[in-house]
């Protein structure tokens, strides 16, 4: 009998695109069960709330019994050892995100040595989208609405039109 695998695939997700959504599809076929970590990330200014991201994330997967989205605070390893979590799955978009993920993922092995860091490539068609650019994209009335969600775009053009 097979064991069930839980990964965690986290990120600010503030706001999550297209391709966040491509990494949790993929993963899906990689792994039993997934948890969408929201993470308070305290180097960056953040537009939504984590419950705001949280709420998004849902509205755009729907239910999946595979998927749980949970925002987190504090050391990733910590969240994922009180979860009981196989991996962290983490998307790489171009050779610039690899350096920093690579750093990321050696300490996260000293922190949690039985947590396995697991990389994916970003689908062709998202490598070039990144939250903060979807950001600055709806601060200036862009149209943002094919790299994200439905609801991520709606959200999007209530914050900047207030």
């Amino acid at each position: 009998m097979h064991e069930s695998t839980l990964a965690l695939y986290p990120g600010s997700f503030d706001p999550i695109t297209n391709g966040h959504i491509n990494i949790i599809e993929r993963g899906l076929k990689v792994f039993d069960r997934l948890i969408v970590g929201v993470a308070t990330n305290i180097r960056k200014q953040q537009l939504f709330s984590p419950e705001e991201r949280v709420m998004m994330i849902k509205e755009t997967i729907g239910t999946n019994s595979k998927v749980e989205v949970v925002a987190f605070d504090g050391l990733l390893v910590d969240f994922a050892r009180s979860r009981g979590v196989a991996a962290i799955l983490r998307g790489l978009r171009a050779v610039s995100d690899f350096e920093f993920e690579f750093q990321m993922a050696h300490m996260n092995r000293r922190l949690g040595p039985n947590i396995e860091t697991v990389f994916m490539m970003t689908g062709e068609d998202h490598f070039y989208v990144s939250s903060q650019l979807v950001r600055e994209i709806a601060r200036f009335q862009g149209d943002v609405s094919g790299v994200v969600p439905k609801p991520v775009a709606e959200r999007l053009h209530q914050h900047f039109n207030k």
